[in-house]
């Protein structure tokens, strides 16, 4: 009688590159028929098991064994022929091929008949509306949200029916009501006996979906608990190793005069038009449903988005009319949300990637003075505490988190009077978080004003002085300081209006 436990069990896994120990004791079980999530702050060998259990990566020692069968995958196509399908972190689709080619990329030889085109059509039409509604299955996959561009690589993983599906943050790139029909869909998966593996650094999704969680931290399991044992503040303590909360709030510094305004701005034809002012030391959040506006209104402000209405930037000499190329100039910065399809250069190095847009201010008799880009480099490598090995790696060897601040570097080092930033901390663990959280509040301290996007609302809790709700396009509430709560906002997304106020 075999006697080993079904499901994918990991046990004793380490894995080193050079000299680093990306995991030292990786134990995990994930059982048939669960939504097992797994936590752990950036660098604590997360996406490092996941790649040994998707096949990427062999580990140097420890076993893996699914329903009882040692199955150290050789690579991605072995797993997937093991039944171990991966969504990774990062969105990949390819942007010149259909919407329905995208989905079965790479699925050739997974099945044992060939299913004809009507078959793959039908499959991936029901697959991808029950996560993102209707997807026309002939549209490049290019011309997609980011969020329709996740629903594809979900459902790429779901038409081959795995017996182990693997989401790596996978709902941090979808809108609220995908993530909810994903939730749906994970439910009905477990019912039906898949082992589902679930990364996210958002709690609020943790506790939930979760059947059971595992933490590690520094490349080592440190614990599993059940569902009816869960503690956020349990799960944050394991994963940083101290006690601690949740969050602490920031307390709001005096705000200064006027900086920037916006005018009779509109995001859609008969909307409401909007009129913001920001100033000087302040630190205003954007709230709101996916494509309920917020995202084209912080493109709005950086100029990079055109419409009705107008932006300037309020300087001693009189306004100025803010546009996509003079941002810079204006002391205007801008984060976007995407770093891979919008900030990154995964060829260049972490510090050619940091010097990108002030390369005209270390030129030198028209030659580049390297000496004074690694000397601004090392500065605020220091101020934002970067981790890396030599800033001439590539940047694509950080962590998320850390190729995050080295974006946030970049732009401060053009040293703007006004900071943006789309959705900053997306997929970034909350050790990483806290640190940003840190950087944020004292930039505003010296009178930098901040407009932080977040997806998240108890993010927007912990740092804003005051939060705009937005609702059909348009800004539905303000919550000034005082006011400010997860429950008010999440109110004001569903039009409760009254209950925020009262």
């Amino acid at each position: 009688m075999n006697n080993q436990p079904l499901g994918l069990v990991l046990a004793g896994v380490s894995k080193r590159f050079g000299a680093t120990r990306a995991l030292i004791d990786g134990d995990l079980h994930l059982r048939p028929g669960e939504i097992h999530t797994l936590l752990g702050e950036n660098g604590s060998g997360k996406s490092t098991l996941v790649k040994i259990m998707g096949g990427v990566h062999r580990p140097d020692s420890g076993t893996l064994t699914l329903d009882g069968v040692l199955a150290t995958s050789q690579s991605p196509r072995a797993a997937m022929d093991l039944g171990i399908a991966t969504v990774f972190q990062e969105v990949l689709t390819a942007g010149s091929q259909s919407v329905l080619e995208n989905v079965w990329l790479g699925s050739h030889g997974t099945f044992r008949r060939r299913l004809g085109r009507a078959e793959q059509r039908a499959i991936a039409g029901e697959v991808l509306a029950s996560i993102a509604g209707e997807i026309p299955l002939d549209l490049p996959a290019g011309q997609l949200s980011l969020s329709e561009r996740q629903a594809v690589c979900i459902a790429r993983a779901l038409v081959r029916k795995p017996k182990v599906l693997i989401l790596d943050e996978s709902t941090a790139s979808l809108d609220v009501q995908s993530r909810d029909r994903l939730f749906v869909q994970m439910r009905r998966l477990a019912a039906e006996g898949t082992a589902i593996l679930f990364i996210s650094h958002r709690m609020d999704e943790v506790a939930e979906i979760s059947d059971r969680v595992t933490v590690l931290r520094s490349g080592r399991t440190v614990s599993t608990v059940e569902r009816a044992e869960l503690s956020i503040n349990g799960l944050i303590s394991d994963m940083t190793g101290n006690a601690g909360h949740a969050g602490t709030r920031r307390q709001p510094h005096e705000p200064g005069e006027r900086i920037l305004q916006g005018s009779e701005l509109r995001l859609a034809a008969e909307t409401t038009p909007i009129s913001f002012e920001l100033r000087a030391g302040e630190v205003v959040g954007l709230a709101g449903l996916e494509g309920h506006g917020q995202d084209q209104f912080i493109k709005r402000l950086a100029g990079v988005a055109t419409g009705p209405g107008s932006v300037e930037r309020l300087l001693p000499a009189g306004p100025a009319q803010l546009t996509a190329r003079n941002g810079d100039a204006l002391g205007v910065a801008y984060l976007p949300r995407e770093r891979r399809g919008e900030s990154l250069f995964e060829s260049m190095s972490i510090r050619e990637n940091f010097a990108l847009p002030t390369l005209d201010k270390h030129r030198r008799g028209g030659l580049l003075d390297t000496g004074s880009i690694s000397r601004t480099f090392d500065a605020f490598a220091h101020l934002l505490s970067l981790r890396f090995g030599t800033p001439h790696d590539a940047i694509s060897t950080l962590s998320g988190g850390n190729q995050q601040k080295v974006l946030l570097a970049r732009w401060l080092a053009t040293d703007p009077k006004v900071l943006l930033l789309n959705d900053p901390t997306r997929g970034v663990d909350i050790g990483t978080k806290r640190e940003i959280y840190a950087i944020l509040d004292r930039l505003s301290s010296t009178g930098m004003s901040i407009v932080v996007l977040s997806s998240e609302v108890d993010e927007l809790v912990d740092l804003a002085d005051r939060v705009l709700v937005f609702r059909d396009q348009s800004v539905f509430a303000e919550i000034p300081h005082a006011e400010l709560s997860t429950e008010s906002i999440v109110a004001a997304y569903f039009g409760q209006k009254s209950e925020v106020l009262t």
